[in-house]
């Protein structure tokens, strides 16, 4: 990292002492182009967020929590999701920069969080489209296990790209709406009764011996009560890894037009879309899919060719034929789709980190387009760490895959918590209230804390099952993460002697009034193009 200091009339007010000049300046060569629109945003972070963890392992949880286990641990993590995304719409709507959240916690705790973040999310999205593809694979086995998974990996490999990614992903992201609307539909119809057997099954699902609720290793622990709560506990760390992602709106920031109005816009529909269609869904899966069945895909134990998504086995129960491959065709494409999104937060969380010189700076190259295409290089060629499926069986590949991408995703929560903290106690040492703010998140300050300690909580147990029996590689991969941010806190904090910034030292003016002038541009140039529109194009660019 250089040790260059900051300089110019911009940075006047801030200490130095705790900043240095690549901690808060955008870069003015080459970068990003904001062109991403509201549309784009959302559908982004939703395609990103709607794969494998809501398809593929709501199975798992389905069987070890129960259909009430279920619903009930969506509607936990959710809130804490929602609670997520409101501060974090409320930092990114008043300071949009091309650093992602990780430049947050630089600017308002410590230089040295911000690089610990800035990396465990770099990690996490290195190891999510591998893991994605896997689940590809995982889906493709439902039809045939003639051809050996490292195949459909190479073959998944090669339809992921990225060249056209705002609007390819907003397009795939509105199919896989679509689909899952669908699917939601389906379920409360031949829930209701039609299908093919006219079997009207109501809550049938939610009664013993399926429900309401599951019995987790009740073997092991030899108490009933203890081993339903366990069963709850476990579909935590499975909401847990179907919501992350959600935080991608924060990292499109430096390619956004006019990100004071799109960004919280694009928070708010991205949350109602994917709470609606999450707790939809879930709810849909408990209705026709008994806990107890043994086609459905759980993660570590399954046979090659299970049932990826508990909706195949739920068609499949009642005798719909042919709709099972249909469903299944849908699957992958809501893997791939999201391979395809991480491709994306990888490539720009590592320029990112290289732009505020905590990578090597051959990452901050992008060509006439925008696009950095050196980190895209590199991070693609993690997609290879799919291969681990020829030495261990893919469903355990798979529950490697949830263990680490959900404490990523934990850590990366609770760090976005704590940044908002801060914030919000900057803003109060100096004196600016957060009415002032463009976008003013609810429930606050209360709602940072309860994301703090709630995701710190679920993280700290989330491996209780990998004791019963120890299984070394279930438990390293469920804490590894963890040890890994406090060495790169530590080792940066060592290296560069930096201190966690005061309130009322804390930088809450560079950058906001280039912001301000690009805005109010924008607004001049949307007021021009709109009077020289038809009405017919006006309604078109309000659809």
């Amino acid at each position: 990292m250089s040790s260059s200091r900051l300089s110019g009339s911009a940075t006047e007010h801030v200490d130095e002492k705790f900043y240095h000049a690549e901690d808060l300046q955008d870069p003015h060569e080459s970068t990003l182009h904001r062109g991403l629109k509201a549309r784009q945003m959302s559908m982004i972070a939703l395609g990103g967020t709607i794969g494998t963890g809501l398809i593929m392992s709501s199975g798992t949880a389905l069987v070890r929590g129960g259909p009430l286990g279920l619903c009930l641990g969506f509607l936990f993590v959710g809130l804490i999701c929602y609670l997520t995304l409101a501060a974090l719409g409320e930092m990114t709507a008043y300071l949009p920069h091309k650093r992602g959240f990780a430049g947050y916690a630089t600017r308002f705790v410590d230089p040295a969080v911000g690089f610990a973040l800035g990396w465990i999310y770099l990690i996490k999205y290195l190891i999510a489209p591998a893991s994605n593809i896997n689940a590809a694979g995982i889906v493709m086995q439902y039809w045939t296990l003639s051809v050996p998974i490292e195949v459909w990996a190479v073959v998944i490999m090669n339809l992921l790209g990225i060249q056209f990614f705002g609007e390819l992903e907003f397009w795939m992201s509105g199919l896989k709406v679509i689909s899952l609307m669908g699917l939601i539909l389906l379920g409360i119809i031949v829930d209701l009764g039609g299908n093919p057997k006219h079997d009207r099954i109501g809550f049938r699902y939610w009664r013993q011996p399926n429900g309401p609720m599951g019995s987790y290793l009740v073997h092991q622990v030899h108490n009933e009560q203890f081993a339903v709560f366990l069963g709850f506990w476990s579909t935590l760390t499975t909401a847990l890894f179907a919501y992350i992602g959600s935080e991608l709106v924060a990292v499109t920031a430096g390619e956004a037009q006019n990100p004071r109005k799109t960004i919280p816009r694009a928070i708010k529909s991205t949350f109602v879309r994917i709470f609606v269609f999450y707790i939809g869904c879930v709810f849909a899966i408990s209705l026709i899919v008994p806990s107890t069945s043994t086609q459905l895909l759980v993660a570590n134990s399954s046979h090659a060719g299970a049932a990826a998504s508990p909706f195949v086995v739920g068609v499949t129960l009642v005798g719909i034929k042919g709709l099972n491959h249909v469903i299944n065709a849908m699957i992958l494409l809501f893997t791939i789709s999201a391979a395809n999104s991480d491709l994306y937060i990888a490539s720009r969380t590592l320029y990112g980190l290289a732009i505020e010189r905590k990578a090597p700076q051959i990452f901050t190259k992008v060509n006439k387009r925008g696009l950095p295409w050196v980190s895209l290089l590199v991070v693609s060629l993690f997609t290879c760490l799919t291969f681990l499926n020829a030495s261990t069986s893919s469903a355990t590949v798979f529950a490697y895959g949830v263990n680490l991408l959900s404490a990523f995703g934990a850590i990366t929560w609770m760090t976005i918590a704590y940044s908002h903290i801060r914030f919000m106690q900057a803003l109060k040492a100096q004196g600016i209230s957060r009415d002032s703010l463009p976008y003013k998140g609810p429930c606050q300050p209360l709602g940072s804390w309860f994301v703090l300690v709630s995701t710190g909580i679920i993280l700290l147990f989330k491996g209780f099952d990998t004791f019963l029996p120890f299984t070394p590689g279930l438990f390293i991969t469920s804490y590894l993460p963890v040890p890994l941010f406090f060495i790169f806190w530590l080792g940066y904090k060592l290296r560069y002697r930096t201190r966690v910034i005061p309130s009322s030292k804390v930088d809450l003016i560079t950058g906001k009034r280039e912001i301000d002038e690009e805005e109010e541009r924008f607004i001049l140039r949307e007021k021009a193009r709109e009077g020289k529109m038809s009405r017919w194009q006006k309604l078109a660019d309000v659809l």
